[in-house]
């Protein structure tokens, strides 16, 4: 590959790796005034059917768009490109059709397996976002192939812009209205098809001049796959990214069929079930920002492992691939233990009570595990090994589905926290054994993860340590506000990143390339450096 064509891919990638760590955080941050305007309840109505639009979503931005734009890029001409772009939108515009009808014509019996059949015109609001998937994921991974990610990232932007603003309005009017929380949810969801709206104009003129104007000339220079072939192609190799990209959502999608109804089984009122089921769904915004934080920095790693595996440098990749998993499970890990250890702080100054907290201890676990299925599917990606994957991620969620209902009936939310942790476990376990045997010994060699598990164990305990020490400061009464809430947060974050960060210089957990990955790792490691110099 050419150096001017490398850097071109490298700041397109830069570019949208950008833009997709702000639509993350404004996906997971939305969610926290959302619940404190709508209440517990008002937050499980519209939790109950957010699955159904991340995984839309996901198909529209990241599965289908990343298998189209190496359908594009493996095209020799102009015209090739344009019309393999045409016949993806036509095989997806029948994929969508389908589920656009499945789930207009289904919305009561999904409903009904929800547990809740008030959910139905929710479900009927959302299904529209779906008539607008081909020409998102089209438009996406047309300019993807052409190495132009410009237009993708400013599409994913005005796209969670949009849709936030319309669900904050649409929580203030119910607040101020007096709507009951099923209209405020079919207002909220009606963000998503008007947001799709918004996000395709970027794709106006592309979709006019290559999906909807005549077959565009000179001939292709090679005969395209048939329909048949690529339609083959969009199931199985399409199908396998979409999969790997809702992995988490596909998990939540299970606690919508299930925790309403194993709840109300076990013997709760309907309405303490819903407000029970928007108690444990505080726990995904929380798991999304901790995923944001671990992989964000172990994805700038991303190009040079392309680059290294393009010019066929085993040394150099090995090694990237053992700073990307090695920061990704650092992050990961640290990311979790303090989380754990400030739930009750940080659940009462986010959401304004204590309630759930042990099963939202058990839930933020996820991170570790989502963090490393996300880094281990990135590697496998790139060496085109699919198999591990697809059978772990059938594993987790056969897990899941198995085990979520009879453990919400007898643990109630602490058991669907604990399965959900299970079924990703399941899932990189799997997916870590299948993996080539150089990629297994990433997380073994060196004692690095010894040293990780001592240095979380200790940030956690001094972290818990230092609460309780400032909770008998100001006494039980100002300790259970979300003022102090907070500025026990704030500290016990400060604590936790000094006694990580020391621990971390002191036992040499990184190398000096895995801290040149992190925030400000340029600036300690001079400092260390200057610290050895002094004392010599």
């Amino acid at each position: 590959m050419p150096k001017d064509h490398l850097n071109t891919v490298f700041k397109g990638a830069l570019i949208l790796s950008i833009s997709s760590l702000v639509a993350k955080i404004l996906s997971a941050v939305y969610r926290i005034p959302l619940q404190n305007m709508v209440g517990n309840t008002g937050f499980y109505v519209y939790q109950q059917i957010y699955p159904l639009y991340g995984i839309g979503m996901t198909f529209a931005l990241n599965g289908f768009p990343n298998f189209i734009s190496k359908l594009v890029a493996e095209q020799p001409d102009e015209t090739s490109k344009s019309l393999i772009a045409r016949r993806a939108f036509h095989i997806l515009s029948g994929l969508s059709l389908v589920v656009f009808f499945g789930l207009q014509l289904g919305a009561t019996w999904i409903a009904a397996h929800m547990g809740d059949v008030n959910l139905a015109p929710i479900i009927s609001a959302v299904a529209w976002m779906f008539v607008f998937m081909p020409w998102l994921a089209t438009g996406r991974g047309y300019y993807q192939g052409k190495f132009l990610m410009g237009p993708t990232a400013v599409s994913q932007l005005i796209e969670q812009v949009v849709r936030v603003a319309i669900i904050i309005m649409a929580a203030y009017f119910s607040v101020r209205l007096g709507w009951d929380n099923y209209r405020m949810g079919t207002w909220a969801m009606s963000s998503a098809p008007l947001a799709a709206i918004c996000s395709s104009l970027i794709f106006t003129a592309f979709g006019l001049r290559y999906l909807l104007a005549p077959a565009p000339a000179p001939a292709p220079t090679h005969p395209l796959p048939s329909y048949r072939k690529l339609t083959k192609r969009f199931v199985i190799e399409g199908g396998t990214l979409c999969l790997v990209a809702a992995v988490v959502i596909l998990l939540q999608l299970v606690d919508s069929f299930t925790v309403m109804r194993g709840l109300v089984h076990q013997g709760q009122l309907p309405e303490v079930a819903k407000a029970l089921k928007g108690v444990y769904d505080r726990g995904q915004p929380l798991v999304q920002l901790g995923l944001v934080v671990a992989t964000a920095f172990s994805a700038t790693l991303l190009p040079a492992l392309t680059d290294a595996l393009a010019k066929r440098q085993p040394i150099e990749f090995k090694r990237q691939t053992q700073a990307m998993v090695h920061v990704s499970l650092a992050l990961s890990m640290a990311a979790t233990v303090g989380l754990v250890a400030l739930m009750p702080q940080i659940n009462r100054l986010l959401f304004g009570s204590l309630e759930g907290t042990t099963a939202l201890r058990i839930y933020i676990i996820s991170i570790l595990f989502a963090a490393l299925i996300t880094t281990y599917t990135s590697v496998l990606q790139s060496l085109n090994e699919y198999t591990a994957m697809i059978i772990g991620i059938i594993a987790g969620l056969a897990t899941k589905v198995l085990a979520n209902y009879i453990f919400v009936v007898h643990y109630g939310i602490n058991g669907a926290s604990a399965v959900t942790v299970l079924s990703l476990a399941v899932m990189f376990a799997v997916m870590w054994l299948g993996s080539p045997e150089d990629l297994q010994q990433v997380l073994l060699e060196s004692g690095y993860l010894i040293k990780l598990l001592a240095l979380s164990a200790v940030m956690g305990i001094v972290v818990i340590l230092s609460c309780h020490q400032i909770t008998a400061l100001v006494g039980p009464i100002l300790a259970n506000t979300r003022g102090i809430a907070g500025i026990i947060t704030v500290i016990g974050v400060l604590i936790g990143v000094l006694v990580f960060v020391a621990g971390a210089v002191y036992a040499r957990l990184f190398t000096i390339r895995e801290w040149l990955v992190l925030p400000y790792g340029k600036r300690l490691i001079k400092a260390v450096a200057k610290g050895k110099e002094h004392h010599s």
